[in-house]
């Protein structure tokens, strides 16, 4: 019995592994073969090792890329998290009528597409017809249209304002979670021993919440890094105004697809890799610290 069901298991993990293999491990070693080479023609590669590696250090557009993801990530971020926390705390710790509607309601953006989405805002932003200039000359705020994606502060508050729209319901419920997951047993103890609201959101809850906090903060962090879709969407892949949109992924999009540069794409994918590998590390040992000797 035990051999026959350890066959049948083998069987229905058949279907996972040639997905695997076939869909990521191979593409994921393809990728690294070709940044390990040069192309010299539609179907014609030469090993050249790490020159890509090295023509990427040396990349300036590459660095304002990861300069610009590294901006729209932050100002998405930490309101996105700040809000998030705060939306936790009181659909938890204070009983608000219609909490679940509210909850559905602040997921429902991240349900659209991001391209959607970024249609939408481009069209509310449009410097000619769009609804932000015309309700703020209407209400006398600005005199004049503003046109609003040729500044690059503008264009890059903007987008990271899209990411933070988008995300800050999934963050608050997974937030939600990790509160509710909190034991009673120690609230109802600190409210014995006289803790007030701020004590048992300081003392209490935040430092259980570090697993999810932590959570939040790196998978955050590996979907900012890889932002794309609003970028390419607002400004049709060029990174308009001043490359201040020119993320990343949008980068290593425009080398490998529009300069059909497959090597060079593949040696900026593993560049982001690499990023994104290196501050989940140190975001991981900056929230736990050292472990402590058991």
């Amino acid at each position: 019995m035990k051999e026959k069901r350890a066959k049948w298991g083998a069987i229905f993990c058949v279907p996972f592994v040639v997905t695997f293999l076939v869909f990521q491990l191979y593409p994921l070693l393809y990728s690294f073969y070709l940044s390990l080479t040069f192309q010299e023609s539609a179907k014609t590669y030469t090993f050249v090792g790490l020159r890509n590696y090295i023509d990427l250090i040396n990349d300036k557009v590459f660095w304002q890329s990861v300069v610009n993801t590294w901006k729209i990530w932050l100002m998405c971020f930490i309101p996105q998290l700040i809000v998030a926390l705060l939306l936790a705390v009181l659909f938890t710790q204070y009983k608000i009528r219609g909490a679940k509607i509210f909850r559905a309601i602040f997921y429902l953006p991240n349900l659209i597409t991001a391209a959607s989405i970024g249609v939408l805002f481009l069209a509310l932003f449009d410097w000619k017809t769009g609804s932000a200039n015309n309700v703020l000359v209407s209400i006398g705020f600005i005199s004049e249209k503003i046109n609003w994606m040729s500044k690059p502060a503008f264009a890059q508050s903007i987008t990271a304002f899209i990411q933070w729209f988008m995300w800050f319901g999934y963050s608050s419920i997974l937030l939600t979670s990790g509160i509710a997951a909190i034991p009673m047993d120690v609230i109802e103890a600190a409210v014995v021993d006289g803790a007030n609201s701020w004590n048992r959101l300081t003392k209490i809850t935040l430092p259980l919440l570090k697993p999810t906090i932590l959570y939040v903060l790196v998978t955050s962090l590996i979907g900012g890094m890889q932002i794309f879709d609003i970028p390419m969407t607002l400004t049709k892949g060029t990174g308009e105004p001043q490359k201040s949109l020119m993320t990343m992924v949008l980068y290593l999009y425009n080398m490998a697809f529009k300069n059909n540069d497959l090597p060079y794409g593949a040696t900026i994918s593993y560049g982001i890799f690499i990023i994104i590998m290196i501050f989940s590390g140190i975001f991981f040992k900056v929230i736990y610290g050292k472990k402590e000797d058991q």
